[in-house]
């Protein structure tokens, strides 16, 4: 004959049935449902013996129960803040919250460690990483893109305009952190305070929308520095004033000199692949100006209508 094996509440034969060990009693899953289940804590429902039930503190919940508090991410299997005040929060809220959590893990930055402060926020030192590379970014230059850091290189390397001339990276301004240990003030913790730096490499010139390092800005045929001096370009190649005038410029039919675009001979008149400054084109026996009138050509000159008749 076999022993008997009832629940401890209802008696109930337990032989082939589902129960629950409850304070080293046996229980039938029907009477713990209704005398032992413990209270979630946030739906104030039973947790039944079919459900899952995690713990902290004395508090119970259902597993699908268990969230933060600020953005209801489930918190079952992730690391989790419970606050003095009972809330339940994932790290990064509880980040938010309290403001001596680091921004990379989550946990508390304790008083007299090596950290980070940047826009009110703070980090572990290894916890303030590059968001390319990984690495920690310490006491380098860095730059940011939205939300993400950089470290000067991997922000270069990914988002830097390149010379319109050498195509080479045109490298811009970051900000560097400059670590200062408080020392006799364990309290405050030793942090890396973040300042403007210095640009990295000399500063660069913008033409024509594209970005050019100011050394590689020159004349196409001196090689003389164009930056803060007067230049003009000629088939995707820029010019100094002079070399414009002696190499590229057209000369004028009139005078002979140079047609630069420049000063007083900015206007510029174009008859059968010959030009004229603006100033002389004029009639060759009376002077009379012939921009925008009826002309006459006879060999090299030019004569208005009336003179031609005289010739």
């Amino acid at each position: 004959m076999t022993d008997r094996f009832d629940c401890y509440y209802c008696r109930d034969n337990l032989h082939g049935k589902k129960y629950v060990m409850k304070e080293e009693k046996h229980v039938c899953t029907k009477c713990f449902n209704k005398l032992c289940a413990n209270t979630c804590a946030e739906c104030k429902r039973p947790i039944g013996a079919d459900a899952k039930e995690l713990h902290h503190k004395n508090r119970h919940w259902h597993e699908d129960c268990f969230r933060c508090a600020k953005c209801y991410k489930p918190l079952a299997s992730e690391p989790f803040n419970a606050r003095d005040d009972g809330k339940i929060m994932c790290g990064k809220c509880g980040s938010r919250e309290d403001g001596n959590r680091c921004q990379g893990c989550y946990k508390v930055v304790l008083p007299g460690s090596q950290n980070v402060e940047y826009k009110s926020k703070v980090w572990h030192e290894e916890c303030f990483t590059c968001f390319d590379c990984k690495q920690p970014i310490r006491s380098q230059s860095f730059l940011t893109k939205g939300e993400d850091i950089y470290c000067a290189p991997c922000h270069d390397k990914k988002f830097a305009k390149k010379c319109f001339h050498c195509k080479q990276v045109r490298v811009t301004r970051g900000v560097c952190a400059h670590t200062r240990f408080q020392l006799g003030v364990p309290a405050l913790g030793s942090r890396a305070f973040l300042c403007p730096s210095q640009p990295i490499s000399s500063g660069g010139i913008s033409y024509q929308d594209q970005p050019w390092h100011s050394e590689c800005f020159v004349c196409h045929t001196c090689r003389k520095t164009l930056a803060g001096a007067r230049f003009t370009s000629h088939e995707d190649h820029v010019y100094c004033v002079d070399c414009f005038k002696t190499d590229v410029a057209k000369k004028c039919n009139g005078c002979k000199n140079p047609i630069t675009g420049f000063g007083h001979g900015t206007n510029v008149v174009h008859y059968e692949g010959f030009s004229w400054h603006e100033y002389c084109f004029n009639c060759k026996k009376c002077s009379l100006s012939l921009a925008s009138k009826r002309f006459v050509i006879n060999g090299d000159h030019i004569f208005c209508p009336d003179c031609a008749k005289k010739v």
